[in-house]
Order: C-alpha cells, then sequence, then structure tokens
C-alpha cells in the first residue's frame, strides 16, 4: 500500500492497519490455552479468564503502537519497507496523537489488571508491570529490544509462558510444570511470526542499525530456526500425554498439514510475498491453539454427559 492511497483511508481503517489484527492470535491463543489448562485441572474461572484476555490484547495493542512511534523516529520504517504500511511513518496517524494513544491504552489495561492482582497478588503485579515495561522496551528506551537480536527470546517469554502460565495462575493460584511446557507451543509460533516479519525486513533493517534476530544470522538460519520452532510446538502434546492429559490433546497434530504449507511457503518467498507466510503464520498458532484447546477440555465434555 503506497503513502498516497493510503492517505484516503477512513479514521477506522487507519486503526485497523495500526492495531495489525493479524498479529493478534500471537495475545490471544495463549489466554484460550491457559484458559483451557485451568478447565482439565477443574478450576476454570470465567471471569478472570476474559480479564487476562482483555489486558493481553490491551498489551500487544499498544506494543504495535508504540513500535509505530519508535520505528518512525528512528527511521526503520521507510518508503523502502515490504510490509505493510506504518501509519505514523505514513502520516496517516500523527506520532503525537498515536502518543496519547498509547498511553491512555497502557493506563487502561493497568487499572484492569488490578482486578487480577487482587486475585492473584503480587506475582501478578509483577507480571502486569513487566509486560507494560516490555512494550515500551520492546522498540523504546536507550536499549531497545527489538534492535538487540533479543526480542525472539522475549516473544517466547511473555507470549508464551507469562501469557499461559499468567491466565492459569489467576484461575488456580497455583503453577504446574505442565503449564508452562504447554505455553512452549504457541510461545514457538509467536516466536515464527517475528522470525518472518524480520526476515523479510532484514535489508531494510540492517541499513538503520535494527539488529534482529535474523538481521544478525542471516536468512537461512533463521527459517531453520523457524522449522526448529513449529517442531517443538508440536512435540508439546506429546509431553502432556505423559503427563496424564488425554490423549485428544494430539488433536492439535490435524494442524500439521497447515504448518508444513508454511514452512514450504518461508523457504520459496522472498521480500513482500512474505507478508503472506505473516499471515498464514498467524493461522496456524489459532488453528493448533483451538484445537490443543478443544483436546484439553474435551474429556471434562464427556464426563457432562457420561451417566
Amino acid at each position: 500500500m503506497s503513502v498516497s492511497s493510503s492517505s484516503q483511508l477512513s479514521a477506522f481503517q487507519a486503526w485497523m492497519l495500526a492495531i495489525r489484527p493479524k498479529t493478534l492470535p500471537a495475545g490471544a491463543m495463549p489466554v484460550v490455552i491457559g484458559a483451557a489448562l485451568a478447565a482439565a485441572s477443574g478450576v476454570f474461572k470465567p471471569l478472570p479468564a476474559l480479564v487476562a484476555l482483555i489486558c493481553a490484547l490491551g498489551i500487544q495493542i499498544a506494543t504495535n503502537f508504540i513500535n509505530e512511534i519508535y520505528d518512525f523516529r528512528k527511521g526503520a520504517d521507510t518508503a523502502e519497507r515490504l510490509g505493510p504500511t506504518r501509519t505514523v511513518a505514513a502520516g496517516i496517524i500523527t506520532e503525537q496523537t498515536m502518543i496519547r494513544v498509547s498511553i491512555v491504552l497502557g493506563v487502561s489495561v493497568f487499572v484492569l489488571g488490578l482486578y487480577l492482582v487482587a486475585i492473584g497478588g503480587w506475582p501478578i503485579l509483577l507480571i502486569g508491570v513487566l509486560s507494560l515495561l516490555f512494550a515500551w522496551a520492546y522498540t523504546g528506551g536507550p536499549f531497545p529490544i527489538a534492535y538487540s537480536g533479543l526480542g525472539d527470546v522475549f516473544v517466547f517469554i511473555f507470549f508464551g509462558l507469562v501469557a499461559v502460565g499468567g491466565t492459569y495462575y489467576v484461575q488456580a493460584l497455583s503453577l504446574p510444570m505442565e503449564v508452562l511446557v504447554a505455553a512452549a507451543a504457541p510461545g514457538a509460533f509467536s516466536v515464527c511470526i517475528l522470525l518472518v516479519n524480520n526476515i523479510r525486513d532484514i535489508d531494510t533493517d540492517r541499513k538503520v542499525g535494527k539488529m534482529t534476530l535474523p538481521a544478525r544470522i542471516g536468512a537461512p538460519a533463521a527459517r531453520a530456526l523457524y522449522v526448529a520452532l513449529v517442531v517443538l510446538a508440536y512435540l508439546v502434546p506429546f509431553y502432556m500425554i505423559s503427563t496424564g492429559y488425554s490423549l485428544w490433546c494430539l488433536l492439535s497434530l490435524l494442524s500439521i498439514p497447515l504448518a508444513i504449507g508454511m514452512v514450504r511457503t518461508l523457504y520459496a518467498s522472498e521480500g513482500q510475498a512474505l507478508n503472506a507466510v505473516l499471515a498464514g503464520t498467524g493461522k496456524v498458532l489459532t488453528v493448533h491453539g483451538l484445537l490443543f484447546s478443544l483436546g484439553l477440555v474435551i474429556p471434562n465434555i464427556i464426563s457432562i454427559f457420561r451417566p
């Protein structure tokens, strides 16, 4: 999308562009999985799970907004960029407007999250504060995480371990090891989304000193890492079964053909064509997560109808 065409966008379209809806499964699915794990353990509580979902999506959207601000300031979002139009760089949304909206969103998430703090205590407060700090530090501050090559590590932690573990904790007030292992699946797929984004932007990122992991290790190694993370995600259900969870967890394996298709497309694509892999990886995350969650709760559903 060119700047000239993007200037014709409505306010709603502009903000949807800034929100980046295709990346939101990375924020939603860990919470869904955490809720499903709680249901499988008999401790599911709908209101804390819903609030956790809203907070997770709010933090992810705030991260996207702050990313626009700082990438614009650092000159990372130029006309050479191959990804979707960034609204601040294109002049669609002013920097000051984006700053104000980001602050309001961050404060709103914090206030809403106080309900979860009231349930889970200081561990949830710590998670909330660190998550909001990560949203800013990912591209902001003196040592932006995204520019150091450590973004992938933080994405795995926050969109995997923290999101799944935190969602489970506010319902169960405990955190078994199996929950953290299950969290590795959405964490791995979320890193895959970031890898595709950064493989696409290697050349333009290097020009502005944005040394993401793919910019540091090169596209071939980044593609190999993508495959390794996909394999990791599909090993998780087998571990869950070994710890006593139902064989229904293997439902998630039905998404393997979709994942294989994305790997093939990843290796066959360069530049702008990788945008399709970016969206497709989000679909793999969603389908895998929904099937995995369904597999976790099917035994509970069966027990309801069992005489």
